[in-house]
């Protein structure tokens, strides 16, 4: 493979050298090449063959039991100052961070190939892709980037022979330090450097590296919006389809409402739901002014745990060919990847850590971060325009969270600005599974806080903006929640398929057809207004699940007061503007 950017050559000649590679290998993004790096990962015992029947070209891998999640406390953002990255960041000085990453990596592929992988973010041929290099000593990394990105010549075409316009990478595995791991950012000169990780989080350059960090100060400079957001495709008996792009924290039902299945009610009305993206979108304004989504991604990097064809048929489908499970357990019996929550557990097993493991014996066999990187093209709901080069049109925008009594089942956005406030003041509560204290609020705006490049106030203002330059056009905000309880502690909406039920009436929202009552949260849909034609739910636990008490509403104020404190000066006045507002319609001084 031959790159004729002059640019891209030079840079890769530097860091080759600095490294101390003994041979550069370029990666073209053919079929041929995949099967070559994953038969290598076979023979170097990284990678093992699954059933090629029930799992045709899959396989299975284990990563060091120190090296199993993202690393937020060995993440930086290297910006030319700490008022540049913010309170939400680990902000390092560029210069002083450079010298210690290349202290760590100075001759560490020594006897060792370095990769060059050119890949695209976003469609081929789109004017809001953008290309990067990561320049890799693994393996494995390249696999699964194979999956998760438009890899090699697709990315050269797209870059163009004399533009500098890409992100530089380098990923070097070294010895797998985790006192000497760092996910380093540098957005005034567009580089990702990380060093002693070989998980897909940390690793994968093009995921939260680029796709987020880094494309969200591009965004910022440059007009549009990079968002942890997946997009969501729903046609209606009418045959109209609106995309929908959605934001939640962890464990809030994200891959779940991408790859929604509705009921068997909705789908012979004719309503149908495709997925462009599970997990990140870049909004740019089209010709008309209104905002459009792409998926810069080309692939799903799925927590395995949970995922079954009971909670999401579309995933378990996605993941049966053609993709890499990544400390999943291993059933020898039949060479099938397992993991907790995907079926009643096998007599034995070979678990994350490669020992043997039987029902009852006290240890997870998967760990719980364990992961699948499968193909979005095998999904059977993906959406006919998922790489269409202008993006979809965006009609409406979700944000949402686990919250017991606070949170409505659903409410709409006054405006824009009120929807900026809506996505900033959006918190979740802690569960048991997660460590610390039940209950717990953690604020998480517009589910981005790991992932803001730069100050969060200025993201903040970023929206804001972009509301003011789109105007009347900006897609609807809403804000919805699915696990509301009783008093028994008890979920009171049956949630996975049956919110296609709150989707219609959002879309009812954004079509001019259905009214709504007013709340101190914003608008409402009546009791009547949510179809609850075969659920065994009556309107009396509807209107409980849309009650908004402003004595739930106490403790939340002040941990938005808290987080707004720790933003700081910069917190836009609008949004305190829109805080104020709230606690009055509350009637809470």
């Amino acid at each position: 493979m031959n790159c004729s950017n002059t640019h891209v050559n030079s840079w890769v000649k530097e860091c080759a050298e600095r490294l101390c590679a003994s041979e550069v290998v370029w990666f073209d993004g053919s079929s041929e090449e995949y099967r070559r790096i994953c038969a290598e990962l076979v023979d170097e015992g990284t990678f093992v063959p699954l059933n090629s029947e029930k799992f045709p070209n899959c396989y299975w891998s284990r990563s060091n039991p120190n090296d199993v999640a993202r690393v937020e406390d060995r993440t930086f953002i290297c910006s030319s100052s700490p008022d540049d990255a913010g309170p939400t960041n680990n902000w390092a000085n560029p210069d002083e961070m450079y010298a210690r990453l290349w202290e760590i990596m100075d001759g560490s592929m020594r006897g060792k190939k370095l990769y060059v992988i050119p890949y695209l973010m976003g469609p081929d041929g789109s004017p809001y892709s953008k290309v990067g290099f990561e320049l890799t000593d693994s393996l494995y990394v390249a696999a699964n980037m194979h999956i998760m990105a438009r890899v090699g010549n697709v990315a050269l075409k797209n870059l163009g022979d004399q533009s500098s316009d890409f992100v530089r990478g380098v990923h070097a595995t070294c010895d797998l330090d985790p006192e000497k791991r760092y996910i380093a950012h540098f957005p005034d000169d567009r580089t990702i450097i990380s060093v002693n990780s070989n998980y897909g989080g940390n690793a994968l350059q093009g995921k939260k590296c680029f796709a987020l960090r880094i494309a969200s100060v591009q965004a910022r400079n440059e007009g549009w919006m990079a968002e942890h957001m997946l997009i969501v495709g729903v046609t209606t008996p009418a045959g109209k389809k609106h995309y929908l792009c959605a934001a939640f924290p962890s464990a809030c039902g994200k891959t779940n409402l991408a790859m929604l299945i509705p009921p068997k009610k909705y789908l012979d009305a004719g309503w149908k739901v495709e997925v462009v993206g599970d997990d990140i979108a870049w909004l740019n304004f089209g010709k008309d002014g209104r905002l459009y989504a792409i998926n810069p991604e080309a692939g799903f990097f799925g927590v395995a745990p949970g995922t079954s064809y009971k909670t999401n048929p579309n995933a378990m489908e996605s993941l049966k060919s053609d993709s890499i499970f990544t400390n999943t357990a291993f059933n020898p019996a039949d060479k099938t990847p397992w993991w907790e929550g995907m079926s009643e557990p096998p007599a034995k097993l070979i678990d994350w850590l490669g020992e043997e493991w039987s029902p009852g014996c006290g240890r997870k066999a998967a760990h719980p971060n364990s992961r699948f990187t499968a193909p979005a093209k095998n999904c059977p709901a993906i959406d006919p325009d998922w790489e269409s080069p202008n993006g979809v049109p965006v009609s409406a925008i979700i944000f949402g969270g686990r919250r017991a009594k606070a949170a409505p089942l659903v409410y709409q956005a006054f405006n824009w600005q009120h929807g900026t406030y809506v996505g900033v003041s959006m918190a979740s509560e802690t569960t048991a599974a997660a460590a610390g204290e039940v209950g717990k609020l953690r604020r998480d705006p517009m589910a981005m806080r790991p992932f803001i490049g730069y100050h969060a106030g200025d993201y903040f203002r970023h929206w804001l903006e972009m509301g003011r330059k789109g105007g009347d056009k900006m897609p609807a905000v809403f804000h919805v929640n699915w696990f509301r309880t009783d008093a028994n502690g008890n979920f009171m909406w049956p949630g996975y398929g049956d919110n296609i039920r709150v989707l219609e009436w959002i879309i009812g929202r954004v079509e001019g057809k259905l009214d709504a009552s007013e709340c101190a949260l914003g608008y409402q849909p009546r009791p009547e207004d949510i179809n609850i034609d075969g659920l065994e739910i009556d309107r009396e636990t509807i209107a409980s699940l849309l009650e908004v008490r402003a004595e739930d509403w106490h403790t939340d104020l002040e941990s938005q007061q808290e987080f707004f404190n720790e933003v700081g000066e910069k917190l836009p006045a609008e949004i305190k503007e829109e805080y104020q507002a709230l606690k009055n319609r509350l009637g809470i001084s």
